[in-house]
């Protein structure tokens, strides 16, 4: 259960700082839960839902936001942000502050962003680093994964102070970047058997490192050095055989595991069938693989192309959304989050002449709820329930904060998003609320807007105008352990321990080898005893090869030429063969070579 207290607390905003609006009343909406939609009116007060109903007794005082026709949904939970990141040679440009700001524009009121130490530094160090950024700048709850990006008894130990004091109860390993921050597998196995151990969940970024580090020579090598170079290198099938891998190594251990950014329709199908197998195994699409591909990274526009590089990487495929969108809708990838890493264009430019010195990051905070919008419900592919799911109550579920997070019932945070279905906009970098100077999803036309959301009690988009507080935010701990997670792993855990039977035998006695040639003794098998084998100390002579295959007389026809290699020994007459007549011939060396043994 998730818990907002932690061993160090974010800094209150003060009293005269906060809304003055301490009750709220939304009524007359459609009350949309991952379960079902009802008809209803809900009360708000101290930052909590406290009555859902219709016809409520409200104190006096109480403001009201009339959402006649409009859905009351829970607010939107972005479970993979990076904010104002360290990352090849430069820090992601939305910070804490403009993150969150855009974030709850866009109708979501909590993010979990990632820690990523550098090799060889603390967990512990990191994890203070990251609060002491986010502390005073965040304008919704936020929590955090952390990642491993180096791996020894050290780690271990951080791993269990992290999740013991700090609320952590999820980390992430790296296939990918090779040298920086990728692990091996022996080393993921453990780093996996571990966080079962402590009753985490494991996230992987699934790609092939070692492939793409070999692949990325080859491509500069042919001359490409352009943003379609990054695609080139880390093709579809990268994705889907580190994903594979992944699931087959947690699975070893049963270890829950959470694959982050599915880029791919093989990297779906492969989660999909391997949940289908009965392993505890996650997939997250993201905005940018469910609302736009890859094609632009032909775009004769270098700026344009360099703007969309991000790993894994879009594909050219333009069905690949379309596919995405169907697996999510039917629960064959269970929620989106958005990998926002946001680099300005000059920042991009680190990677003019090498695609592989691009900074990797997109955009896509306030955008997900509209694309997920209009790719998933409009569509028709999902109702608005399922559209609930995936954008809050699943990553609730999966990191254990519901149902203080993710849901419409009496004692729930009050997190909340009045939705207009009906209303359109256009995305667009000159109207957006990040620091970055480029979108992903520039152009596009989106139905349904959040009209109103409410973060913790307090409206900060008010009829469409955001209104956010600084450092409003607060730190959401979350406990290991978590029943959704681990209860499907303690199950499955039991069907493999009841399939663990050994086969009942009578035992076997009589001969095993009744006649060994080369001076091998008779060998008897009992469930008593097994007799001695006496192997010789010398094998016997070759015989000479003129033996084997006679000499050149042999060799010819009775008419004294040499013999016609097709024509048969056999005869009906019964004439025996030219060729000496042998009971058996000793091959010294088997096939595939020589060997003592028995064969």
């Amino acid at each position: 259960m998730a818990s907002r207290n932690s061993s160090n607390p974010v800094k209150k905003v003060p009293i005269h700082l906060q809304s003055s609006q301490n009750r709220l009343l939304i009524k007359n909406g459609k009350i949309v839960n991952a379960t079902g939609i009802t008809d209803g009116d809900i009360f708000i007060e101290d930052g909590s839902i406290k009555e859902i109903g219709r016809n409520l007794i409200i104190p006096g005082g109480t403001r009201t936001i009339d959402a006649r026709g409009q859905y009351i949904l829970p607010g939107g939970i972005d479970p993979h942000t990076h904010l104002q990141m360290p990352f090849m040679g430069t820090k992601s440009i939305d910070d804490f502050y403009t993150g969150t700001k855009a974030a709850v524009a866009g109708g979501t009121t909590m993010i979990l962003d990632f820690v990523i130490p550098e090799r060889g530094e603390s967990l512990l160090d990191a994890y203070q680093k990251w609060r002491s950024w986010a502390e005073n700048q965040v304008c919704c709850d936020y929590s955090f994964h952390v990642a491993i990006t180096w791996w020894s008894d050290k780690v271990k130990s951080d791993m269990e102070v992290l999740v013991r004091d700090h609320g952590i109860n999820s980390f992430k390993v790296f296939m990918a970047y090779k040298d920086v921050l990728m692990l091996r597998d022996h080393e993921l196995i453990e780093v996996f058997e571990h966080c079962k151990k402590i009753g985490a969940i494991a996230q992987v970024h699934a790609e092939n490192g070692d492939i793409i580090s070999e692949n990325t020579k080859k491509v500069l090598a042919a001359g490409v050095t352009g943003p379609e170079g990054h695609e080139l290198s880390r093709p579809e099938e990268v994705e889907a055989e580190a994903t594979n891998r992944a699931c087959m190594l947690a699975s070893q251990v049963n270890c829950p595991l959470y694959v982050v950014h599915v880029m791919s329709k093989s990297a779906g199908d492969v989660i999909a069938a391997k949940r289908q197998q009965g392993i505890v195994v996650f997939g997250e699409p993201i905005a940018a693989s469910l609302g736009t591909d890859g094609t632009h990274y032909w775009n004769k526009c270098w700026r344009h192309a360099a703007a969309y590089v991000l790993s894994p990487p879009l594909r050219p495929d333009p069905s690949t959304p379309g596919y995405l969108m169907n697996l999510l809708a039917r629960d064959d990838l269970q929620l989106t989050g958005t990998d926002n890493c946001t680099f300005t264009s000059e920042q991009k430019k680190l990677g003019t002449g090498d695609f592989s010195k691009i900074p990797n990051g997109v955009n896509g905070l306030e955008d997900r709820m509209s694309v997920i919008w209009e790719k998933g419900v409009h569509s028709g592919k999902m109702d608005p329930c399922r559209f609930v799911a995936v954008t809050s109550t699943a990553a609730a579920k999966i990191f254990n904060m519901y149902p203080q997070k993710g849901a419409l019932i009496t004692g729930s945070d009050a997190d909340i998003v009045v939705w207009d279905p009906k209303k359109t906009r256009t995305i667009s970098a000159k109207t957006h609320h990040h620091a970055t100077d480029s979108n992903i999803f520039e152009g596009m036309v989106c139905h349904g807007v959040a009209e109103y959301v409410i973060c913790g009690g307090r409206v900060c988009v008010d009829e469409g105008q955001v209104k956010v507080l600084q450092g409003y935010g607060k730190y959401i701990s979350r406990a290991p352990n978590n029943p959704f997670v681990y209860d499907l792993v303690k199950a499955r855990e039991a069907k493999k321990v009841a399939a663990l039977k050994a086969v009942a035998r009578d035992g076997y006695d009589g001969e095993m080898v009744s006649l060994v040639q080369n001076g091998i003794e008779k060998m008897t098998v009992s469930t008593q005893e097994v007799n001695h084998v006496q192997l010789p100390v010398a094998l016997p002579p070759s015989a000479p090869v003129s033996s084997i295959f006679g000499n050149e007389d042999s060799m010819k026809s009775p008419t004294g030429s040499v013999k016609n290699q097709q024509e048969s020994t056999f005869s009906v007459a019964g004439n025996t063969p030219l060729v000496e007549q042998r009971t058996t011939i000793r091959v010294r060396n088997p096939p595939g070579g020589f060997s003592s043994g028995l064969w």
